[in-house]
């Protein structure tokens, strides 16, 4: 499991202590990914609503607050396949 994963597993359950209403995951490339859902959050690489696709350091810049994740996205650094209402949903969870 890479350094970054694990970082990023216990930033968002400290950000998504409730859970997320849905199935997401985070792809970090050249790290792995990370699940969101009702249970929590985990690192794995499953079938989820949404998926987000970002560079370790986008990633990591969204979750220090330093990137709004709408900027992000329409700058190319974060990409989204799947529902994008709950990409939304969860981009105002993180903010």
């Amino acid at each position: 499991m890479s350094e970054v994963v694990d970082a990023a597993v216990e930033a968002l359950s400290k950000k998504l202590a409730g859970g997320f209403d849905g199935i997401a995951k985070f792809v970090i490339k050249g790290e792995g990914a990370i699940m969101l859902d009702g249970s929590g959050v985990r690192a794995g690489d499953e079938e989820a609503d949404v998926t987000l696709t970002a560079s370790a350091d986008t990633f990591r810049a969204i979750l220090e607050g330093d990137m709004n994740p709408t900027m992000a996205f329409m700058t190319g650094k974060l990409s989204v396949d799947g529902s994008m209402g709950m990409a939304m949903k969860l981009g105002s969870a993180l903010s």
